[in-house]
């Protein structure tokens, strides 16, 4: 029986964290992991996600090799430094480390289950007098909107930046929550990545 969906995107988090912390060895091979079982759950999802950040990959690939001190490839004023393309493709690593994790949740979970598990995840904000239903709903609308704007973008971006400008129509939605029961194992499985968590924050 699979974890339950707040389990799942906890542990993701947790991953998130781990990944920047990895050394660039074990960090390599981590990342071919990742993108190997990504690309044997769902390729598609991944690939998707890979062309979506590909000017975050290049940016930040830019950034590290000309705006880091160190020594430079060849002899040029402007010219990219060695220690500086090595930080660029480590940060990019652990991006793509990330994204290739994000599509194995994405595979595992529907949307529904998504917004399940986050609404779990955000039980404490009751505490302060914050609503769940209310951040459940408003989370998967955004989804919503974002999944639609992302592939109208895609295929007629013109029109895209158009109906974006234009008011949008009034129109009535209805969200369905699924929310599943928590076992003990899950149980235990958020209080160690809670503590974890924490532990990091500290």
């Amino acid at each position: 029986m699979m974890p339950h969906p707040a389990t799942q995107i906890l542990v993701w988090i947790c991953l998130a964290f781990v990944v920047q912390t990895l050394p660039p060895v074990l960090l390599a091979a981590f990342t071919v992991m990742l993108l190997l079982l990504a690309v044997r759950m769902h390729a598609r999802q991944l690939f998707t996600l890979m062309r979506r950040t590909r000017w975050i990959f290049i940016s930040l690939l830019l950034i590290y090799a000309f705006a880091t001190p160190g020594e430079p490839l060849w002899e040029w004023a402007y010219a990219p430094t060695r220690e500086g393309l090595f930080d660029g493709l480590v940060q990019l690593g652990r991006l793509v480390s990330v994204l290739a994790s994000l599509a194995i949740l994405l595979s595992l979970l529907s949307t529904q289950q998504l917004i399940g598990g986050l609404y779990v995840l955000v039980y404490p904000s009751r505490y302060l007098g914050l609503s769940r239903e209310r951040i459940a709903v408003r989370l998967a609308l955004t989804l919503q909107y974002a999944e639609n704007a992302m592939r109208d973008t895609a295929s007629d971006w013109r029109n895209a930046i158009n109906s974006a400008l234009n008011p949008a129509a009034e129109t009535s939605r209805s969200v369905e929550l699924l929310v599943q029961r928590i076992r003990r194992i899950d149980v235990f499985v958020l209080l160690l990545c809670s503590a974890f968590l924490i532990g990091t924050w500290l």
